[in-house]
Parts: C-alpha cells; structure tokens; sequence
C-alpha cells in the first residue's frame, strides 16, 4: 500500500489549459475595444443635459412620503382650520361652514328637524 501518488501532474495539459484561458480572455478584450469603437463611431456626440438645467424628474404618483409626521402636522392642521372657521362651501348655492362648537351650539338650541305627522305613516296607512 502506497501513501503517496507515483503519477505526476501533466505539465502539457495545464499549460495548454492556460493558455486556452488567455486566448479567451484577449478574444474578449478586443472584441469589447472593436464594439466601443463602433458605438463611439455611430452614435452622436451630444452633450449631456445638466440637472441644473432641467431640474430633477419626479417619479410618477403616488410617491412615497419622506417626511410622514410633517405631512401629518399639516393635514391636521389643515383640518383644524376647517372645523373651526367660518367659510363658503359653495357660494353660488348659499352654501357656508361655520365652526363646528358654534354648530353643536345651534343644533342644542333649535332641535333637530321633525317630520310632520304624514310624513311618519307610511304610503299604506291611512
């Protein structure tokens, strides 16, 4: 029994598979150098717009929020100011806003609207 290997590596094949490698990797070289130069060739030389020109492009909607809790402050803040100030909803029909406190207040004082006693029966009573 034998505790070592008595053949030696073949020196022909390693060299032949470096050189297979080099010969790939040139052929790959070249033909990159030949495919730039084509591109470079047909291809217009214009230069490229500046951002500062045209200024950035925005992604379609919806777009993601960047600052959520800023958003957030603005819109209550905006629906604060609704509620609680005067304001035309529609000003061709009479149509206004008035402060939400102030609407609870007159709805306390005049009731809400009551049908009338024909309303309440229906279409079969009588």
């Amino acid at each position: 029994m034998q505790a070592h290997e008595l053949k030696d590596v073949n020196v022909r094949n390693l060299l032949w598979l470096g050189a297979g490698l080099c010969a790939i990797v040139l052929l790959a070289v070249l033909s990159m150098k030949l495919l730039f130069g084509y591109y470079a060739a047909h291809q217009p030389s214009v230069p490229a717009a500046s951002l500062l020109e045209t200024g950035p492009e925005l992604p379609p909607q919806p777009r993601l929020q960047i600052h959520e809790h800023i958003d957030l402050e603005r819109k209550l803040a905006a629906d604060q100011s609704t509620l609680n100030s005067y304001g035309w909803v529609d000003r061709n029909a009479g149509l206004v806003r008035i402060p939400i406190d102030r609407a609870i207040d007159l709805l306390a004082q005049r009731g809400l609207p009551a049908r009338s006693q024909t309303a309440e029966r229906g279409p079969l009573e009588k």
